[in-house]
């Protein structure tokens, strides 16, 4: 990494990673009252939908696809686990390894989570369109960024 520059601080509100993360706080917080309906958890969500995305994934693939660690993750599988939404085995290859697979509860949650996709249409005022082109801006500075620091983006 390059040698930080020594220039004064630029005040909270222009900085890009506050406004960043209170748009994410804004979206967590226009999506809980849904999520209570759905008896999830935001993290719980992020979870599910990448076991939407590709079933039966080992704890480790999850926590690199979600930038968490591990630990941070088996009490989140743990829950999703008692409430009927995934289940996990040890992988009989190696021991070692948990696998996590979607239960028909699990999958069947997915269609009722589109509601979400749609309150944040509706909230913001964009459409799908600009959404979508904002999502990837917002990857690709996300990759610039790990592409310099060496670490969750190489993992994806």
């Amino acid at each position: 990494m390059k040698k930080i520059p020594n220039n004064p601080a630029v005040p909270l509100d222009e900085q890009l990673c506050f406004a960043i993360h209170t748009s994410s706080m804004a979206v967590q917080r226009l999506y809980k009252p849904l999520l209570d309906e759905l008896g999830l958890t935001y993290q719980q969500y992020l979870v599910l939908n990448v076991l939407w995305g590709q079933d039966a994934l080992t704890v480790g693939a999850i926590a690199s696809r979600l930038a968490l660690e591990s630990s941070t993750l088996t009490p989140i599988l743990k829950r999703l686990e008692t409430a009927d939404l995934l289940r996990r085995t040890r992988n009989p290859s190696n021991e070692r390894q948990v696998i996590i697979e979607l239960t028909d509860q699990g999958r069947a949650i997915r269609q009722r989570s589109g509601c979400l996709g749609d309150a944040l249409l509706m909230a913001s005022g964009e459409t799908a369109e600009e959404l979508g082109r904002l999502n990837r801006q917002l990857i690709d500075l996300r990759d610039r960024i790990y592409a310099q620091t060496g670490t969750w983006g190489s993992a994806l």
